[in-house]
C-alpha cells in the first residue's frame, strides 16, 4: 500500500501582511476614538469648571455689591477723603480728585486699567442704626477725646467704628475706634491699643466745634472694606473682616482671568436731581466723571450720583486644548468683549475688550475656552439716605 504525500497548508507571507495592517489600521482607529472621547471630555470638564468658578466669582463680587454703602450714605460723608490707619495693613482705594488722589469712603471705588484686570473696592458699615449721629461740639485739635453733644449711651459701644466728618462737604475725614466704654460723660474716646486696629493715638485732623459731625459704622469685626482683584488667573479678596486677608490677599476662585466693573451715572443735576425720590441711569463709565455738574471730576458730589454698577467676570477653562501638529492653538480666536449690550434701553453701552492673557503662562490664551458672566446691581445707597 502507498503512502500518498500531504501538501501542508498555512498563512502566506502577504497574507500576514496583510492582516498586520489591518490590525494596525485598527488599532490607529481606536486609539484615535479614545484620545478624541478622552479630549471630548476634557473639553467639556474644562467648560463645566469655568462655568463653576465663574458663578462663584460672580456671586462674591455681586453679593458685596448689593450691601454697598450701607451706614456710609449719609451726604456728610459719602466719598470723603478719610484719614484711615489699619495695624492689620488694609488701605482705601485710591480715586482721583481733580489733580489729586484722595481716598475716599464711598460704596465703590474702581480701579479702571483699561484692557487689564480692575480693582474694585466695595465699602459698606454694619451698625444696626444705620448711621447714628452725635454732633463735635468743641473744637479738635488733637488728642484721644472728641467732645459730643449727648451721652453716646445708645448705640455706640467698645470698639465700634466712628467717622469724624466737617458737615461742610469738602473737607477730609477721620476713621477710627471707641477705645473707652461709653460713661456718664459726653465723650467718645478713640485712643490707641492692641484691640483697637484702627487707632493711632489720634484722629490726626482738626475739626472744628458745632460744624462736625461723628458717625457710627457699626462693630470694627464686622465693618466691610472689600477689594476685589486678580492675579495670574486667581481672584483674590483683600478684607478688613476676614482674619488674615487685610494686606495680603485670599485667593476666592481660580482660573479667574479679569473683572471689570463700571460706575452707573445718574447724570441729572440741580433741581432734576433728587436721590431721594431714586437714582435714574444716565451713562456708563469705567472712570470718575462730573457727574453732579460742579466742575471737580471725582468730587464727593459726584459718588452721591452712583446709582448702579456694572459688573463682569470673565474665566477660563482649566484645561489647554492642544492644537493638530504644527499649528497654532484656535480654541478662542478673538478677545472677550464685556458691556457691549445696551441696558438699560437708551443708554448707551460702553464695551470694553479684555486682555484675557495670564502673566507667567507658557501657553497662548488662544489655547483655552473662556466664558464672560455681567450683571448690574442697583445701589441701595439712595434707598438707605437718612
Amino acid at each position: 500500500m502507498g503512502i500518498s504525500s500531504v501538501r501542508m497548508r498555512g498563512f502566506s507571507v502577504v497574507e500576514l501582511l496583510v492582516s498586520l495592517a489591518v490590525g494596525m489600521l485598527a488599532l490607529v482607529f481606536a486609539t484615535r476614538l479614545i484620545t478624541g472621547s478622552e479630549q471630548s471630555k476634557q473639553s467639556a470638564l474644562g467648560s463645566s469648571d469655568s462655568m463653576q468658578n465663574g458663578m462663584l466669582a460672580m456671586f462674591s463680587i455681586s453679593n458685596d455689591a448689593q450691601q454697598a454703602g450701607f451706614g456710609l450714605n449719609d451726604p456728610i460723608i459719602i466719598g470723603c477723603n478719610t484719614r484711615f490707619n489699619d495695624s492689620e495693613g488694609y488701605v482705601l482705594a485710591g480715586a482721583p480728585r481733580g489733580a489729586a488722589t484722595v481716598r475716599p469712603l464711598a460704596p465703590a471705588v474702581i480701579e479702571s486699567n483699561g484692557s487689564a484686570p480692575d480693582v474694585i473696592s466695595l465699602y459698606s458699615g454694619s451698625s444696626p442704626t444705620g448711621t447714628g449721629t452725635l454732633r463735635v461740639v468743641t473744637d479738635y485739635f488733637g488728642g484721644t477725646l472728641v467732645n459730643v453733644d449727648r451721652v453716646p449711651s445708645y448705640g455706640f459701644n467698645l470698639g465700634d467704628v466712628v467717622v469724624v466728618a466737617p458737615e461742610n462737604r469738602g473737607g477730609d475725614c477721620a476713621l477710627a475706634q471707641i477705645s473707652a466704654r461709653p460713661g456718664a460723660a459726653a465723650q467718645v474716646n478713640v485712643g490707641g491699643g492692641t484691640d483697637f486696629r484702627f487707632n493711632s493715638g489720634e484722629l490726626g485732623i482738626n475739626f472744628k466745634g458745632g460744624k462736625t459731625r461723628l458717625f457710627n459704622l457699626g462693630p470694627a469685626a464686622s465693618l466691610s472694606l472689600h477689594t476685589w482683584s486678580v492675579a495670574n488667573g486667581f481672584l483674590r479678596l483683600r478684607s478688613t473682616d476676614m482674619a488674615g486677608s487685610a494686606a495680603t490677599p485670599a485667593t476666592v476662585a481660580d482660573n479667574i482671568v479679569s473683572i471689570k466693573a463700571q460706575y452707573g451715572f445718574d447724570t441729572r443735576t440741580g433741581s432734576a436731581f433728587d436721590n431721594r425720590k431714586g437714582l435714574k441711569i444716565g451713562t456708563w463709565s469705567p472712570q470718575m466723571i462730573n457727574a453732579d455738574g460742579d466742575g471737580e471730576t471725582g468730587g464727593a458730589g459726584d459718588y452721591e450720583h452712583l446709582a448702579a454698577l456694572r459688573i463682569a467676570v470673565v474665566a477660563r477653562s482649566k484645561t489647554r486644548e492642544r492644537p493638530p501638529a504644527g499649528a497654532a492653538c484656535s480654541t478662542t480666536t478673538n478677545k472677550p468683549v464685556v458691556f457691549a449690550s445696551k441696558e438699560p434701553e437708551g443708554v448707551t453701552p460702553v464695551p470694553m475688550t479684555v486682555d484675557v492673557a495670564v502673566a507667567g503662562d507658557s501657553a497662548d490664551w488662544r489655547c483655552y475656552s473662556y466664558r464672560v458672566f455681567e450683571t448690574i446691581v442697583p445701589l441701595r445707597n439712595a434707598g438707605w439716605n437718612p
